[in-house]
């Protein structure tokens, strides 16, 4: 992190911490570099707005005081109505702040798209060549989540692991209502909808236990959807992917199915193998068999609609 954004986040703080000591201020002071940048965003846009607020206030209380019915020597000009200064003041400076503003949304808007593949692992710092992401399968369900990790072949109920500065593709979906995927000290939310796939990409830089949540309201078990998101070094998640192998038990599609009922407050449970395509089949809403996958579905019908379309173009002929 340069020495610069380092003074400027500090100033932040303690501008605010006075009003906001009893916060948690992960959001502002994170561990991922995605959500750092989203934290940058925040303070800039914030320093651009109190330019203007800052004066206002001030300026309010200096006229309220400057013009008061006691101050006899305040110059009284009831006939006053423009100043082509004043004008310029009033209106160029909030144009600019908006001008600004605007370029720094549009430019982060499309830095920090969750769809886009990370091009760096943390400030100066690209990734390194050879280096592929770790792809998380995150489902949320009623009340608890569920996470894929394919490429180990292993899932884990209510808690989730990465080694640091690797980069995470998460690919989430959910099994019934909309939900909210959000590690605050990762990345910002996105959201998980049945029979929908959202995407997100992050990396964790320092090691450490974090928070993870639902952070849209799903219904009697909302509050117990939460999980703990360990950053881990590589030797320290191989530990753990080993644990997860030794402890877990297979999760064939009754085992699956019975974990799909709704419950609250579920403890962290470990599974060491998964049922080949079992998040497709989620996703997908096929688990059960003789069920039509949504893909095949829409297949079908595109290639019914162009059959119906090749044979009008006949007829016309």
């Amino acid at each position: 992190m340069s020495v610069s954004r380092c003074l400027i986040k500090a100033l932040f703080l303690v501008a605010f911490s006075v009003f906001l000591t009893g916060c948690n201020w992960v959001v502002m002071s994170p561990s991922g570099d995605i959500a750092a940048q989203q934290a940058d965003l925040i303070v800039w846009a914030t320093i651009l707005m109190l330019i203007i607020v800052i004066p206002v206030i001030a300026l309010t209380f200096f006229f309220a005081w400057r013009y008061r019915a006691s101050n006899t020597k305040a110059t009284y000009k009831p006939d006053w109505d423009h100043s082509t200064h004043l004008e310029l003041v009033i209106w160029a400076a909030p144009l600019a702040i908006i001008i600004a503003l605007g370029a720094m949304t549009w430019v982060s808007t499309h830095q920090l798209d969750p769809y886009r593949p990370l091009s760096r692992i943390d400030e100066g710092k690209p990734i390194p060549e050879g280096v592929e992401p770790l792809e998380v399968q995150v489902v949320a369900m009623d009340w608890k989540w569920l996470f894929f990790y394919p490429e180990y072949d292993i899932a884990v109920v209510n808690e989730l692991a990465a080694p640091l500065d690797r980069p995470i593709k998460f690919k989430i979906t959910a099994t019934t209502m909309m939900n909210s995927f959000y590690i605050p000290a990762l990345a910002g939310q996105i959201y998980a909808m049945g029979g929908m796939e959202t995407k997100l990409h992050a990396v964790i830089n320092e090691p450490g236990v974090f928070d993870g949540f639902s952070a849209n309201y799903s219904g009697a078990g909302f509050n117990g959807m939460r999980f703990k998101f360990h950053g881990m070094t590589e030797a320290d998640f191989d530990a753990w992917r080993d644990k997860v192998k030794r402890e877990g038990q297979p999760m064939t599609r009754p085992i699956y199915k019975q974990l799909a009922l709704p419950s609250e407050y579920e403890p962290v449970r470990y599974y060491r193998t998964v049922m080949p395509g079992l998040y497709d089949k989620i996703l997908n809403r096929c688990v059960d068999p003789g069920t039509l996958c949504m893909k095949d579905m829409m297949k079908s019908h595109t290639q019914h609609a162009a059959h119906k379309l090749d044979a009008g173009e006949h007829y016309a002929h």
